[in-house]
């Protein structure tokens, strides 16, 4: 099933709506979609790159407005609809154990994660955050800037080195975003430690 909504996915870019499916993709994806954005945005800035940057735009607000979704869910529904959608996914174990002692900084080093690594996937990340009651402007501050972040920085890699960054990312990305996660988590601990 997740490899016939990857291919799916990958050909709708070659349709003229792209753009609008670059949206509905990045916004579902960030509350109940298994496939990420980036399937439809690698191929679109590669077939376009004086529009990667456009594209970066359209992904980064969508997967916003996903997460706020998201969030919604978590907040006000997580019984009637969230919790049936991370069981059918197979992430509520995920789920329960990160929300055991989520903070305002737990959710913003776990978007990092999520948004560089797909580690935790973001859906879980944003339905967190609305079960934790995390402040909803924190959470669309922080989700701006890390999904921001890696949407535009795939796009400034797509423009510089075209198809050869293409290959790599998709092979290496996943390797290199969870040794910076891992860098980021790390300096996490180090400061708690240092400042208590």
């Amino acid at each position: 099933m997740l490899r016939r909504l990857y291919d799916w996915t990958m050909a709708l870019s070659a349709r003229k709506s792209a753009a609008v499916w670059l949206a509905v993709i990045a916004f579902v994806e960030s509350s109940v979609f298994l496939v990420p954005a980036d399937v439809l945005f690698l191929p679109m800035a590669l077939a376009k790159p004086e529009r990667a940057f456009r594209y970066a735009l359209i992904a980064t607000i969508f997967s916003v407005l996903g997460g706020i979704a998201g969030w919604g869910i978590g907040y006000f529904a997580f019984d009637a609809i969230a919790e049936p959608i991370l069981q059918f996914w197979g992430k509520l174990d995920t789920f329960n154990e990160l929300k055991a002692g989520i903070t305002d900084e737990t959710v913003a080093l776990l978007l990092v994660t999520s948004g560089f690594a797909h580690l935790p996937p973001i859906k879980v990340v944003t339905i967190l955050s609305g079960v934790a009651k995390i402040n909803l402007g924190f959470f669309v501050v922080s989700a701006i800037i890390t999904r921001g972040a890696r949407f535009f920085l795939l796009a400034w890699l797509l423009r510089r080195y075209g198809e050869d960054i293409r290959h790599f990312i998709e092979k290496r990305l996943g390797q290199i975003a969870m040794i910076g996660a891992a860098v980021l988590i790390v300096a996490y601990i180090a400061y708690k430690l240092l400042t208590h």
